[in-house]
Parts: C-alpha cells; sequence; structure tokens
C-alpha cells in the first residue's frame, strides 16, 4: 500500500531541528505514538497497531501487528501459521507479523495529529531549552523589566521568559514600579504549570552582592582575589570577607577602590546599603576582630570545639561592636561563622572578679571543713 503522504511534515522537522535543535528523529517517534492512539480512538480499534513515518518522504503506513499461532483465539491479536506463510514462508509459531492497513479518510486525521504533536513537542523543547539555559545560570545577575509589583511578589520580564521575585528576595527598604529596570541574582529554577520554567530571582541574597564585586572589581573575576564570605541585612549593611594569597595585592584597598569608586557602584546599585569590606585571615581571632569592625577589639579568647568566641571590646566601645539592635554582632557571627560573645572591659574584669571571688570562697569553705573535720 501507498503511504499517506506528508512532505511538508519532514521539511518541518528538519528546520526545527536546525533552529530549535529538535532531533526530527525524537518528532518522528512522539508523532508515531500519537498516531497509534488517534487510530485507535478514531476506529475503535481493539488490535495491536504500529505506525511508521518515512524520515525522507513522509509517508505514514499503519500496521496490524498480530502474533503467529496454531490456532487464533483473538482475531485482532492473532493470524494462523498457514495465514501468516501466505505473507512470509519462514515464518513460525510466536513470531509476529505486520498487516499493513488502509483506514478510509485517516490522511486527514493523521496530518492534524502530527501537527498537533509538533506544535506541543516545539513548545515543550522550548520549554526545556530555557530551563536549561537559566539551570546553568543559577548565581548569575541578569536584568528586567518589572511586569508586575502588586501584592508582594515581583514579576520581571527577563526577556526569553518571566522572573519571580518573591517578598523574601527583595531589599525590604526597596519599593519596586511597574517599568523599571531591575537587576537581580538567578537564585533557582522550578518547573511550574504544564512544565513552564520558572526563575526565581533575588536581590537581598548574599550571592546578588557577591556578584556585583566580580562584576565592578576585576581582580575578583580574574581570581586575584577570593570572597571567602558574605553576610547580609539586606537594604541596611553588608559584611564582606576578601582574601588574596598574592602579598603584593591589598584585597580590601582592590574592592574599595581609588576614593571608594569601586564600592559606590556597588552601594549605588543596592541603593545605600553600607558595606564593609574585610580582610580574611585564617588566623579565627584576627578575623573576628576584624568582622566587628568598626568597633576596635582588645582580645579575644576562642572555644575551638564549640566554634565560640569571648570578645572584650573598650567601654566605649561596646555599643558599636554590638551595633543597632544587634546588627554588628550578627552580621560578624554570620560572616565568620562563630558563635561571638561580646563584653565590654568593665563588664570582664567584674566578671573576673567575681568569678576570684567565688573561687576564695570555695577555699575557705574546703579549709573550714577540713579544720571541722580535725
Amino acid at each position: 500500500m501507498k503511504g499517506i503522504d506528508n512532505k511538508e511534515l519532514i521539511i518541518a522537522m528538519e528546520e526545527l531541528e536546525k533552529e530549535k535543535g529538535i532531533k526530527k528523529e525524537y518528532l518522528l517517534e512522539s508523532i508515531e505514538t500519537a498516531l497509534v492512539t488517534a487510530y485507535k480512538r478514531n476506529y475503535d480499534s481493539a488490535e495491536n497497531v504500529k505506525v511508521t513515518m518515512d524520515e525522507i518522504s513522509g509517508a505514514i503506513h499503519i500496521y496490524a501487528v498480530k502474533e503467529v499461532v496454531e490456532v487464533v483465539e483473538d482475531a485482532n491479536l492473532q493470524i494462523s501459521l498457514t495465514e501468516a506463510r501466505k505473507i512470509n514462508k519462514k515464518i513460525e509459531i510466536g513470531d509476529s507479523v505486520d498487516l499493513e492497513l488502509t483506514p478510509k479518510e485517516f490522511g486527514r486525521i493523521a496530518a492534524g495529529t502530527a501537527k498537533q504533536v509538533i506544535i506541543q513537542k516545539l513548545r515543550e523543547a522550548e520549554r526545556d531549552i530555557i530551563f536549561n539555559e537559566f539551570n546553568e545560570r543559577k548565581g548569575e545577575i541578569v536584568s528586567g523589566i518589572i511586569q508586575k509589583a502588586e501584592g508582594g511578589t515581583v514579576i520581571v520580564d527577563l526577556g526569553r521568559l518571566e522572573g519571580i521575585m518573591p517578598i523574601k528576595e527583595q531589599i525590604p527598604t526597596e519599593h519596586y514600579h511597574v517599568n523599571d529596570k531591575i537587576r537581580a541574582v538567578v537564585v533557582d529554577v522550578e518547573r511550574g504549570l504544564k512544565g513552564a520554567p520558572q526563575v526565581i530571582i533575588s536581590r537581598s541574597s548574599g550571592d546578588f552582592v557577591r556578584k556585583l564585586f566580580e562584576l565592578e572589581i576585576p581582580e575578583i573575576y580574574e581570581g586575584l582575589i577570593e570572597i571567602k564570605s558574605v553576610s547580609r541585612d539586606p537594604g541596611n549593611r553588608c559584611k564582606v570577607a576578601v582574601y588574596s594569597q598574592n602579598p603584593n595585592i591589598d584585597p580590601v584597598g582592590s574592592c574599595v577602590g581609588q576614593k571608594g569608586i569601586r564600592i559606590q557602584n556597588i552601594i549605588n546599585e543596592l541603593h545605600g546599603e553600607k558595606i564593609d569590606v574585610i580582610e580574611w585571615n585564617e588566623d579565627i581571632s584576627i578575623f573576628i576582630s576584624a568582622a566587628l569592625l568598626p568597633a576596635q577589639v582588645l582580645a579575644v579568647d576562642i572555644k575551638e570545639e564549640e566554634r565560640f568566641a569571648q570578645v572584650i571590646v573598650p567601654d566605649d566601645q561596646l555599643s558599636l561592636a554590638i551595633g543597632k539592635a544587634g546588627q554588628n554582632a550578627r552580621l560578624a557571627a554570620k560572616l565568620t561563622n562563630w558563635k561571638i560573645d561580646i563584653k565590654s572591659e568593665s563588664a570582664f574584669r567584674q566578671m573576673i572578679a567575681e568569678l576570684n571571688q567565688e573561687d576564695q570562697e570555695q577555699e575557705n569553705m574546703e579549709q573550714e571543713q577540713k579544720i571541722e573535720e580535725e
């Protein structure tokens, strides 16, 4: 039987493979599967059906696949050995035979089904391409135009799809307006309804600051300076720990830039958020002292196993070390990943005096008890 000619479909598939990267073999397989379903649905068939589509001409052939048996019990699924050997003399029991069918008007059904499959697979492939593209861009900064800024979540047009910025990923001190241009970092890519990719973007994460530093400071981009850690109170203050193995490079000075121009560009992007650039040090005592800047530190007593540091500061530096609502201490603890307890010098001296007094009282009690026993 001459198959149904769909040369135009083949040409369309070849163009999709070139332009969209959708493999023709994948489309052919999907169309053949869909045509089997379409045939059974339209002809109420209980047969085991196979559909093939010629990858050159587009000719579609429909076959009833039947098992070769001695005695036929189900004519829809089986064929006798005698009948089968009229088709192929070498056929044996247990083999299968493909009997080509000639359904009326199936050409129209096939063409419509094939078109639907191509449109569906094209959409799926485009979604997959976009998903993979943005999935590889996690941690990168993207730019877009705000489309919606009501009801909490901000929707941003990123060109090929929308970016979603939930409330927790927004900077609390910022106000977002429709048609404003905005930059944010890609923090996640998810599958939404019907497999559509959803890009979750953030302006509040530490990664956003990290990437801004890479953009503004060539030494970081080139790997000469490393960002060890970032801690943020979005919209208010940020601490960034930097380090360079090259002794000739001043990591803090390079990040701040001449007259503060480099760091100012980042501050402008963050609408005035204060940024403390701190030099990372493998000596945790030195690092913790630096992390508590601008406060001065007198001493740091560390407990390695507990990752706990007792920090002593001058009396007039206590409020500065702790910061408003504990902000400075909290950011320092997050930056260093250590628990930090801050005490003023006088409070520390008093604590030591009280401990000494307790020790003395304990010693006196022990001596009295010893005398009584004697």
